[in-house]
């Protein structure tokens, strides 16, 4: 038997809220398939299953807050049975300890009598009480031989007072605490070296005008895609920068991930992940981006997104700043941060000139890197940006 636990989206985020599940008991359910939703404090995410299987139990109900960790499903392997799985223990989980019931003191109803077994549900009154979110064990049961009928359910499920969604203000305050643990927590864990290099993008401006001028509006590219670009390639050179700090040890990440901080219209900030930007060209990630950033401002993200990531960039240039050297989001070894583009006197060939230029800054653990590798890094970002045809 397989347990599905209540994942980890992040640093930021010891416990999470079950919105609805999207599955019942005896669907099939595939690795990637999304089978739950869950509110965290910064969104609702699509919490998708990595293993095949059979959905054998919910384990818990919409509206229960559990701690990351908590067995919430259980799901039966290729070839095992339903009738096996009851027989078989399930593993206990320190995640969430079940605290010890005391024995209850005899009664005259009871004394003398077999203990009382669980309710008879029948299969429809359970895959009903599954979608509503109603605990059937603990219903009285109206049907043959005091079975819970889907009637009961039905009537249990009309009665049950309608969850209170968070408002605004207490959504943003729980954003606002989940930042700061994680902020926290990398200030005082990770010792971070920065750098910063100006990186003219006159070639890459000029290469955009072209490429967009026989494009409509919403198929044009943005110079920060370019950016996006470039600092995945780099990082196939740069490998010690992709990846996490796990266990007193750097951990290569699967892919790279980038992560993309993304500031909410009702204040706050999140770092959903581009999978696999390296690969991918330009045309295609401009879409995903745009995507990206829409999922995420409507709360509406996958737990892949938010879980993946191996680097994160933040651009602020839209907000007029010259330059940002951000706090890394942890596990994670670096964070990229790029200023506006202005124009800028600049020197080129010897002669004074005035071109577009960034200010790029590089974050990065002192753990799993040193400022001459990092250097190196911004460097190649900068070398990439000089030919955008080749990105």
């Amino acid at each position: 038997m397989i347990e599905f636990r209540m994942p980890s989206l992040g640093a930021d985020m010891d416990e999470g809220t079950l919105v609805e599940w999207q599955v019942t008991p005896g669907d099939a359910v595939h690795r990637g398939q999304v089978v739950a939703v869950v509110d965290t404090a910064k969104a609702a995410v699509e919490i998708e299953c990595w293993q095949d299987g059979t959905v054998f139990e919910l384990l818990i109900q919409p509206g229960a807050k559990v701690p990351v960790g908590t067995p919430i499903a259980t799901l039966l392997e290729a070839g095992e049975s339903a009738e096996t799985a009851r027989h078989t223990p399930r593993p206990t989980s320190a995640a969430a300890p079940k605290p010890a019931q005391p024995v209850p003191a005899p009664t005259a109803a009871t004394t003398g009598a077999a203990p009382a077994s669980r309710p008879r549900v029948t299969p429809a009154a359970r895959r009903r009480a599954a979608e509503l979110g109603v605990d059937a064990s603990a219903l009285t049961g109206t049907g043959p031989l005091g079975s819970v009928s889907l009637a009961d359910v039905e009537a249990a499920a009309a009665k049950k007072p309608a969850a209170q969604p968070a408002t605004p203000a207490e959504r943003y305050a729980a954003m606002r605490q989940a930042i700061a643990a994680a902020m926290s927590r990398s200030k005082r864990e990770i010792p971070h070296y920065y750098l910063s290099e100006a990186v003219p993008l006159g070639a890459a401006l000029a290469w955009l005008t072209v490429y967009n001028a026989e494009l409509a509006p919403e198929q044009r590219l943005l110079p920060g895609v370019l950016v996006l670009k470039a600092v995945a390639l780099a990082l196939r050179d740069y490998p010690q920068l992709n990846g996490y700090w796990i266990d007193g040890a750097f951990q290569p990440g699967p892919g790279i991930h980038l992560g993309v901080a993304v500031a909410l219209r009702q204040g706050g900030l999140i770092a959903p992940a581009l999978h696999d930007v390296a690969d991918k060209p330009l045309e295609q990630l401009m879409s995903e981006l745009g995507d990206l950033v829409q999922r995420a401002r409507s709360y509406s993200l996958r737990s892949s997104e938010l879980g993946d990531a191996t680097l994160t960039v933040t651009q602020l240039g839209d907000q007029g700043v010259d330059g940002v050297f951000g706090v890394i989001y942890p596990p994670q070894v670096a964070l990229v941060g790029v200023g506006r583009i202005a124009e800028r006197p600049w020197v080129d060939d010897g002669k004074l000139c005035v071109m577009p230029t960034a200010q790029f800054s590089l974050a990065a653990d002192h753990r799993a890197s040193d400022g001459h590798y990092g250097a190196r890094f911004l460097a190649e970002i900068r070398r990439l940006l000089q030919t955008p045809d080749s990105l």
